[in-house]
């Protein structure tokens, strides 16, 4: 079996598509969801092999989405498109599956035939942003997308990622790797990631520093990271 999420916000085009694909019996459908936040929520828990996505989705696109799985453990994925020619030429240049709305069933059986032989996950740097704007981020039961630039800082522990900003903190379940890979945050503890413009004051300390953000929260730097955070501030 190939286990398989759909994103995409239009309700009728996520039932079409699966419709589809459960005359397929060895195409398990997990789950589908309407938005980038709900999408990175389900495949970091559940890891799918094979996503179709959805490329024109509001406030944050299918190619942003991918830049916020981690390369490690991405899926297969199948872009779902209407007609975008400067897309499909760049699917076309790097050989990825791409599916045009309104969906051809003739034409998902095809894709479907090279998943099977392959559903091995591509290399996706070509094709999505280099660097991210926004976070997808959730509180409870609220979803909320959050400009990087309003971030001070990010931090893991047993309990997850925190996404700190002035007006409080949030989730997210982006890990701190891929937001150290793609956005301007630096990394200045094993657990803690910091934007720069947020920084009010270094206060050295006996074992390492602590860094005091613009709201006057305190950010922990261990000493492996306390020289190139120097540095950004001209001390050597």
């Amino acid at each position: 079996m190939i286990s398989c999420v759909i994103v995409d916000d239009e309700p009728f085009a996520r039932d079409e598509l699966a419709e589809m694909l459960a005359k397929s019996p060895d195409i398990d459908i997990i789950g589908q969801c309407s938005n980038a936040i709900e999408a990175l929520q389900l495949i970091n828990r559940h890891k799918p092999q094979l996503v179709f996505l959805d490329i024109q989705m509001p406030r944050i696109s299918g190619m942003e989405l991918l830049a916020m799985l981690d390369p490690d453990t991405l899926p297969k994925v199948v872009f779902v498109t209407a007609y975008d020619e400067f897309a499909i030429k760049a699917f076309d240049n790097h050989a990825f599956d791409y599916l045009l709305k309104p969906i051809d069933e003739q034409r998902l059986a095809q894709t479907l035939t090279k998943v099977r032989r392959d559903h091995r996950p591509q290399n996706i740097d070509p094709i999505t942003p280099a660097k991210l704007k926004h976070l997808p981020c959730y509180t409870g039961n609220r979803l909320k997308v959050i400009s990087i630039k309003d971030v001070e800082f990010v931090f893991s522990d047993l309990s997850g990622i925190h996404v700190a900003t002035v007006q409080g903190q949030t989730h997210t379940q982006m890990t701190l790797k891929v937001l150290e890979e793609k956005t301007s945050l630096i990394r200045c503890h094993r657990q803690y990631l910091l934007a720069p413009s947020a920084i009010s004051e270094i206060v050295l300390l006996d074992a390492g520093a602590e860094v005091i953000t613009l709201s006057g929260a305190k950010v922990p730097v261990s000493r492996r990271y306390l020289k190139s955070l120097k540095q950004l501030f001209g001390y050597q």
